[in-house]
């Protein structure tokens, strides 16, 4: 019989699989599964038990496709996460959701292939032009765990008139960046997605090219992002100081009319 006057031990916690595991899992693995024609063993593919032949190329290429779409509306209402990064995150997904039906190949593919990618460059570099450009919006998720008067203070410096140029500046470069990763996506798709659509090489092409670009993609987009927060650090450092931060509120308290 346990001592009443020792406390018990807290039982141990379950290790939990990190979230960027099940994305990867859900948007790259499992899609590259599907659409690789010997997952199953050898010539035996998810295609062949989805009817075989083209009708089953197509629906193991939609069923590659809209996994992903699926996973990513799932963990919004999941998680209740109506933030707008949630949000355009979510429009991203439904927008690669519907071009899947877009039965195409060659270059259209390619262009297809980078929509949501041409998409948000553009949104992101028209929105430089009005009051809100839309990088804001990465910086206002930053704030989401902060008080009450630690966010008014971020929201008060991104509004100053010097701090918003560098937002504005920021807000183009992620655009652009968007833009070069889509051009590069197309290209490479061009290149090596020359199959016809619904055959089993078309499939097997698309795998290969999204396990291709993966890093790639990713490594433009943090480019992206780490050069626009750059933009908006010199403008607060010009306008606040050189030890303010627009992630560090409460070095800008006091400063901040």
């Amino acid at each position: 019989m346990s001592d009443p006057a020792v406390p018990t031990p807290p039982a141990p916690r379950k290790a939990r699989v990190p979230k960027t595991v099940w994305d990867l899992v859900f948007t790259l693995l499992i899609p590259i599964l599907i659409l690789s024609p010997n997952v199953l063993g050898d010539g035996i593919g998810v295609a062949s038990v989805l009817g075989g032949g083209k009708t089953g190329n197509v629906r193991a290429y939609l069923l590659a496709a809209l996994i992903p779409v699926a996973y990513v509306l799932w963990d919004i209402l999941k998680n209740r996460n109506v933030s707008p990064v949630a949000l355009i995150g979510g429009a991203g997904a439904i927008v690669s959701g519907a071009l899947a039906f877009w039965y195409v190949d060659g270059v259209l593919y390619a262009i297809k292939d980078s929509a949501r990618m041409y998409l948000t460059g553009l949104l992101f570099l028209i929105s430089a032009a009005t009051s809100v450009p839309l990088f804001r919006v990465f910086l206002d998720a930053t704030t989401i765990g902060e008080t009450p008067e630690a966010r008014a203070t971020t929201q008060r410096v991104l509004r100053d008139p010097a701090v918003h140029r560098g937002l504005v500046q920021g807000t183009v470069v992620f655009a652009v960046m968007e833009l070069v990763q889509g051009v590069i996506n197309s290209f490479v798709n061009f290149q090596r997605v020359t199959a016809s659509f619904g055959s089993d090489d078309f499939n097997t092409q698309v795998a290969q090219v999204n396990a291709l670009m993966r890093v790639p993609g990713l490594v433009l987009s943090l480019a992206g992002v780490f050069v626009a927060i750059w933009f908006v650090q010199r403008a607060v450092k010009a306008r606040y100081g050189a030890q303010a931060s627009i992630f560090e509120p409460a070095k800008l308290t006091g400063q901040v009319p």
